[in-house]
């Protein structure tokens, strides 16, 4: 028989190093809309006496990784309260009615240690839209949400109980959580920007030996996109490098070296390539620097290589200038034309075409198709989005029907081919105009296998470029 007991632990915040908001950096606004909980929680009786109401529910929705877990921990540390943490998977079990019986035993252990917080990570294992399945009956799953929704009724403001719970998938919950009185307050945690990052990186790396050349600063520009697990993994990869290397302080080289094993994967220094397969990869990388340095919106070029990581051949590295929340369509453009450089420059110089452009024919392409169908960037079927659908779930999507016609199917195709084209004859053009250039990178490529990007600059004097 399946234990109906709620699996949630209760953890009790250690006085001498309990977790608190300083350990939260890079979600400074996630925080000041904790603050008032908080306050609550500590000081209820003000918020009765002018007949505020604090939200029951809040859920913190965003990236894996991004420390909502983290900040729900913070803001028990923070108040001093019992915390009730569980995932909402612990619910869930074969046998009906298991599900809610765990939820109930976990609200009557709440109200027992009241005030307090309960903490759900996953919610959206139970919470998902009723209705979806292929029966669309009344399952184990929606007798445990339904079990869920009546306790969070139960409530009253005496309780002094906050219930704080964690999605990546907001856009899939039940209507029923999200409505005035249960999950009224919904609070984005998103990756953090540049000065999060610094002050993650701060966080991880205290403790730590750093290097006189360690610069955050550096560090948080190249690691644009980063969550705050992410980042923590990186520390981490960093420290074990330099034990590896027998060194007694992380170095900034050993922070480089961290990145592009997250990014493209360990260095391959046993596989052996054959000369032809290093021309084909020379070129082709070269290809890549050389149209990333003359085209006018492509991010700075950072590093360039030809020893393998991970499944690929090379890679090309860039860094933004800043970090962006919008990105035009001449940008989008030329990141098409970056994409396109490596395969450009095989078939000119080489006059051949190689598999190693696979990967990058993809990304071209899911832009070119983003451009046309997401953001309305088609110069023939104009701003309009096509094809933007809700999340394919079983019994409720698969009879769903086309968003468009068979004539916009072509036209849409035909838009997505002419951007590819329009940007392959560009960089061409770009390509052939600087084959001197483009022979240069190649060859000290050849020779030494890693360049960074002053070297590139140097190495064709980008000094007498304009851009």
């Amino acid at each position: 028989m399946a234990n109906r007991i709620s699996q949630a632990k209760l953890r009790k915040n250690d006085k001498k190093s309990p977790v608190s908001f300083k350990d939260v950096a890079g979600a400074v606004e996630a925080k000041q809309d904790m603050e008032e909980i908080i306050e609550f929680l500590k000081h209820p009786k003000k918020f009765r006496e002018i007949g505020a109401k604090v939200p029951k529910g809040i859920l913190l929705y965003g990236p894996p990784g991004t420390g909502k877990t983290l900040l729900a921990r913070a803001v028990a540390g923070e108040a001093g309260v019992p915390f009730f943490s569980t995932s909402a998977s612990e619910f869930v079990e074969m046998f009906v009615g298991v599900g809610a019986s765990r939820v109930r035993d976990l609200f009557k252990q709440a109200r027992k240690k009241t005030p307090s917080i309960v903490f759900i990570d996953e919610i959206d294992a139970v919470g998902r839209e009723r209705g979806t399945g292929l029966g669309g009956g009344h399952d184990e799953r929606e007798q445990t949400l339904n079990q869920l929704l009546v306790e969070m009724d139960g409530f009253n403001a005496s309780q002094s109980i906050i219930i704080i719970a964690a999605t990546n998938r907001p856009d899939i919950l039940d209507p029923a959580l999200l409505r005035p009185g249960r999950f009224d307050r919904r609070i984005l945690v998103d990756k953090p920007d540049a000065k999060g990052r610094v002050e993650i990186l701060k966080v991880h790396t205290m403790g730590k030996p750093l290097a006189e050349d360690v610069d955050l600063e550096i560090i948080s520009r190249r690691t644009a996109g980063f969550t705050g697990a992410d980042i923590g993994n990186l520390v981490n990869q960093s420290a074990i490098l330099a034990v590896r290397s027998c060194k007694n302080r992380i170095t900034m080289t050993d922070l480089e070296e961290a990145i592009d094993l997250v990014i493209a994967g360990p260095e391959r220094k046993s596989l052996v390539m054959s000369e032809r397969d290093r021309m084909i990869a020379a070129y082709h990388e070269a290809g890549h620097a050389l149209v990333t340095l003359l085209l006018e919106h492509a991010d700075p070029l950072h590093k360039v290589s030809i020893i393998h990581r991970g499944v690929a051949g090379g890679y090309t590295l860039t860094i933004p200038r800043e970090d962006r929340y919008f990105i035009t369509q001449s940008e989008l453009i030329d990141k098409i034309k970056v994409f396109l450089g490596g395969r450009v420059a095989e078939c000119v110089v080489l006059n051949e075409i190689s598999t190693g452009a696979q990967n990058d024919l993809k990304q071209a392409a899911d832009i070119a198709r983003k451009m046309v169908c997401d953001y309305g960037m088609g110069k023939t079927i104009g701003p309009i989005i096509y094809g933007q659908g809700e999340e394919v779930f079983l019994g409720r999507d698969i009879a769903r029907k086309r968003t468009h016609s068979e004539e916009i199917s072509f036209s849409i195709d035909a838009e997505i081919r002419d951007i590819i084209k329009g940007a392959y004859g560009e960089t061409e053009e770009i390509i052939r105009n600087h084959i001197d250039e483009l022979h240069h990178i190649a060859s000290a490529l050849l020779k030494n296998n890693t360049l960074d990007g002053e070297e590139v600059r140097e190495l064709i004097k980008w000094d007498t470029f304009t851009r």
